[in-house]
């Protein structure tokens, strides 16, 4: 057998492109583990992370008059209000507590997510917010009725139409769907802005709304 001798500057250069390739390497996994630190700092806390590390201190204990967090009755009274109006008070604060309830580091959206959480823990049941971030996927018709919409709309509760009686639909259809959307939008009788999910994009709502009108609709018999 003949073994073929590597010159020595054929080794060398063999070396220097492992090393090449090993310091490429690392620094690509020192670039990933930054982007994943940036992405994680980036990422907007829930209500509860936020409740834990900033609300608590006051609204824990009911401190500084602060509405304690379980206090059915005290959060009763806040919550009759709309979620833009509870979120624009801590913004701007109110008697002992500063304003961003002194975590100026808050986004809006953190601070709608820690008011959520404290009503839903004191008896609520409001839906926490989306990231304004990172847009949601658009979820279809169906889906947003069996999160929210039915609540009202499957027994007729509060004289809302119910799901599939177009009977009761149509004449809310007289100034066309876009106008019944605008409404839903906006808010209409009992129902509260966007049926109390402010993160529905404009199309979701529309979605819903014609799911509604149109479930339970039998084609007409081709003739």
């Amino acid at each position: 057998m003949f073994s073929e001798k590597i010159a020595p500057n054929r080794c060398r250069s063999v070396v220097q492109i492992s090393n090449f390739r090993l310091f490429g390497l690392a620094l690509a996994l020192a670039l990933s583990g930054t982007s994943l630190q940036a992405a994680a700092q980036n990422a907007e806390r829930s209500g509860k992370e936020v409740v834990e590390g900033t609300c608590a201190n006051c609204h824990a204990t009911g401190a500084n008059g602060a509405p304690k967090i379980g206090d059915h009755a005290a959060w009763s009274k806040l919550s009759s209000q709309s979620l833009s109006s509870l979120t624009a008070v801590v913004l701007k604060g109110i008697r002992q507590m500063p304003p961003h309830g002194a975590n100026m580091k808050l986004t809006d959206t953190e601070i709608k997510r820690a008011v959520t959480y404290m009503v839903n823990q004191s008896g609520g049941h409001w839906i926490e917010p989306v990231s304004k971030k990172q847009k949601p996927g658009q979820r279809t018709g169906e889906q947003i009725v069996k999160m929210r919409c039915y609540k009202c709309h499957e027994t007729g509760k509060n004289g809302a139409p119910k799901i599939g009686d177009r009977d009761a639909w149509i004449p809310r259809l007289k100034d066309g769907l876009d106008a019944t959307v605008r409404s839903a939008i906006n808010g209409h009788g009992a129902m509260q802005a966007r049926g109390g999910m402010p993160d529905l994009t404009d199309a979701e709502m529309k979605e819903a709304v014609t799911y509604m009108i149109n479930k339970g609709r039998v084609p007409e018999q081709s003739k």
